[in-house]
């Protein structure tokens, strides 16, 4: 089922996330829905906060074809080693749609999680995986893409947000 994302400001986009304690058929569900509503948006990555579940949870896929798709669903995600090498990619956010801009990242970083079937689980990502996964897992903290921007950009990106919001609010559904 295809989730409604949430658009920047909002206030739960702001906030820490709970942990996932077990995998439950409720959260299995959850994590298949964020796939789909990745897919459809489409995107390369969701954290549950952006449809507005507090939980530990993302769902990423970097390989942008269907016919070669790798969906990772990551219940507790943490980096565990970053790179001292660095690389900037141009970032957007689903729930900042249609804005860009270069963030500098960790160019590799190991995460350990616990996937759908409650497995403990470690990989080294790199390139675009990496940046998603960070990018991600921030959201899980609170963090969007826009707060490692300057004061002015920030401000200018929260301003067409807001005016998005209020543009879709009365146009309606």
């Amino acid at each position: 089922m295809i989730r409604p994302i949430l658009i920047h400001p909002d206030p739960r986009l702001k906030k820490v996330c709970d942990p996932v304690t077990g995998v439950t058929e409720d959260l299995s569900r959850l994590a298949r829905d964020m796939l789909d509503t990745m897919y459809d948006a489409p995107g390369i990555g969701l954290a549950a906060p952006q449809i507005g579940v507090m939980k530990r949870l993302i769902v990423m896929d970097c390989m942008k074809a269907p016919e070669v798709a790798r969906p990772l669903v990551l219940f507790n995600p943490q980096v565990t080693w970053s790179s001292s090498e660095v690389s900037t990619y141009e970032e957007g956010c689903l729930s900042i749609p249609e804005q860009y801009a270069d963030v500098t990242r960790p160019a590799a970083v190991t995460v350990t999680w616990m996937d759908e079937t409650g497995a403990a689980r470690e990989e080294t990502f790199e390139g675009l995986w990496a940046t998603c996964v960070q990018h991600e897992i921030d959201h899980l903290n609170g963090k969007l893409f826009i707060d490692y921007l300057g004061l002015m950009k920030r401000q200018l990106i929260t301003r067409k947000m807001e005016k998005l919001k209020r543009e879709r609010a009365r146009s309606g559904p």
